[in-house]
């Protein structure tokens, strides 16, 4: 089977396909693996097609005028970006960027129009995913204008926890690794203020920090701490995957 033909079979989206439907969607597709820390597309680039993450790991941000990053996102297999291109939208503000060696499979926006049209459920998942990536990034929005920047960063921590948790005997440990930095610009921050807070959070023992790797060691009592219920992944479940289960951290 065609590695990218692969991809899109084991991507939720197109699950429901009919044998002629993924060779309609496969056929003028392209993969492409960019190595770690390497951009795939820049702002102001035209595109023409939708990207899905087949593996590895995607940063979403946008830069001001003067260089400064700010994190939108990150994007696991199974997600898309780009998706503005549906709409004869070609033109991009983002900066994409591989955070590991990744491969991603390119649909031709206007064959994947096609599809959207003549399939419901293409439609309705698509819409579904990147409804729920926008509505991640509309709530770390809303953090930035309503919290203090301790609050940003518990509520950024939580975030993660309930996108890319996984149960440890220590606690809840994020799959992705995040430096000072990356958190500073998730969440509005420096880097030297998100040291200091990492330290308060060490020391009343409900997160553990080592060489960007962040383990939340007592997530009930952080949700408590910002008055909010957190979902977290049940062992070995599929972050792509929308039967995934989870449980819930009750206040």
């Amino acid at each position: 089977m065609p590695e990218k033909l692969w991809h899109l079979k084991n991507c939720n989206l197109f699950q429901q396909l009919s044998p002629e439907e993924f060779e309609k969607l496969e056929a003028p597709s392209r993969s492409r693996t960019y190595p770690a820390h390497t951009p795939i597309y820049l702002p102001d680039q035209k595109l023409d097609s939708i990207f899905l993450v087949a593996e590895g790991l995607v940063k979403v941000s946008n830069l001001s005028s003067d260089g400064k990053e700010s994190i939108l996102a990150f994007l696991e297999p199974g997600e898309v970006f780009g998706e503005l291109a549906l709409v004869d939208i070609k033109e991009q503000f983002e900066l994409v960027e591989a955070v590991e060696r990744t491969t991603v499979v390119m649909i031709p926006a206007n064959i994947l129009r096609q599809l959207l049209s003549s399939s419901t459920d293409v439609s309705l998942a698509v819409t579904k995913l990147v409804g729920l990536r926008r509505q991640r990034i509309e709530q770390r929005l809303r953090n930035l204008m309503f919290h203090s920047t301790r609050e940003r960063l518990i509520h950024l921590l939580l975030d993660m926890v309930e996108q890319f948790g996984q149960e440890s005997p220590q606690g809840v440990r994020l799959r992705i690794k995040l430096s000072h930095q990356d958190l500073g610009n998730l969440i509005g921050a420096t880097r030297e203020t998100v040291t200091s807070l990492l330290c308060q959070l060490r020391a009343e023992g409900v997160v553990e920090y080592k060489r960007c790797k962040v383990i939340v060691t007592n997530t009930s009592r952080l949700a408590k701490s910002v008055q909010r219920t957190v979902r977290v992944p049940a062992p070995h479940s599929n972050p792509s995957s929308e039967t995934g289960r989870s449980r819930s951290v009750m206040l």
